[in-house]
C-alpha cells in the first residue's frame, strides 16, 4: 500500500510538473512580445501617434536595408540609402517594390532595428509594414515609412552611443484574404479575355 501511495504522489507531481511547464510554453510568446515592445529588445521598434516635440541639435545617421523571404518573387529595396537627421527630427524615407510576375501577390513586411538597444527609441509615426500590401502583376509602388528617433536616447546607458541606426525590412508571402483572391482572379481573367 505504502509503495502504491508514493507512486500515485510520484506521478501526480510529473503530470502537474508537465502542466505547468505546457502553460509556461504558450505563456512565454506573449511574454516576449511584450518584453521587446517594452524594452526595444531584439531591435522591435515603438509606435506614436505625432511627431516629437523635442529636437535636439544632434545628428544620427539612418541607414536602410529591404530583403526578401525566400520565395518571394517581388523587387524589394530601399529608395535611398542612408539618411542623416536630428534626433528628434521627423524622417520619411521611401521603399520600392515591385511585382514582376503575373499574378497578384500579398506581402507582409517585418522589422528590426540595429543596434538593439536603439530599437526602444526609434519610433514609427507611419509605416507601410503595418498592414498587408498588395501589388497587381506588373505593378510599381512607393512605400513610404515616417520615423523619429526619441531624444531620450541620449539618455540611455546603452543606446547614446549609437551614431548609426539601421532600420531592416525583410518581405514575406502572405495569403491573399478570400475576398481579395476573388478580386484577383476576375482582373486576371478580364485580362485573359482582352489578350
Amino acid at each position: 500500500m505504502n509503495r502504491d501511495n508514493k507512486n500515485t504522489k510520484t506521478l501526480i507531481r510529473l503530470s502537474s510538473l508537465v502542466v505547468v511547464m505546457l502553460a509556461l510554453s504558450f505563456a512565454a510568446v506573449p511574454f516576449y512580445n511584450w518584453f521587446c515592445r517594452v524594452t526595444g529588445f531584439g531591435g522591435v521598434t515603438q509606435v506614436a501617434a505625432d511627431a516629437s516635440t523635442k529636437v535636439l541639435d544632434q545628428k544620427i545617421e539612418i541607414r536602410f536595408d529591404g530583403s526578401l523571404e525566400k520565395g518571394m518573387p517581388w523587387k524589394f529595396k530601399p529608395v535611398e540609402n542612408t539618411m542623416e537627421l536630428k534626433i528628434g527630427e521627423t524622417g520619411l524615407a521611401f521603399y520600392e517594390a515591385y511585382n514582376p510576375t503575373d499574378k497578384v501577390i500579398a506581402g507582409t513586411a517585418s522589422y528590426n532595428v540595429f543596434p538593439y538597444s536603439a530599437g526602444a527609441y526609434f519610433t514609427k509615426i507611419d509605416c507601410f509594414c503595418f498592414s498587408m500590401q498588395v501589388l497587381q502583376p506588373g505593378e510599381r509602388v512607393m512605400m513610404p515609412v515616417t520615423f523619429y528617433v526619441d531624444p531620450d536616447m541620449v539618455e540611455d546607458e546603452d543606446a547614446k552611443y549609437a551614431k548609426t541606426i539601421t532600420l531592416s525590412y525583410t518581405f514575406h508571402v502572405t495569403d491573399l484574404p478570400e475576398d481579395e483572391e476573388d478580386l484577383a482572379m476576375g482582373e486576371q481573367n478580364n485580362i485573359k479575355i482582352r489578350q
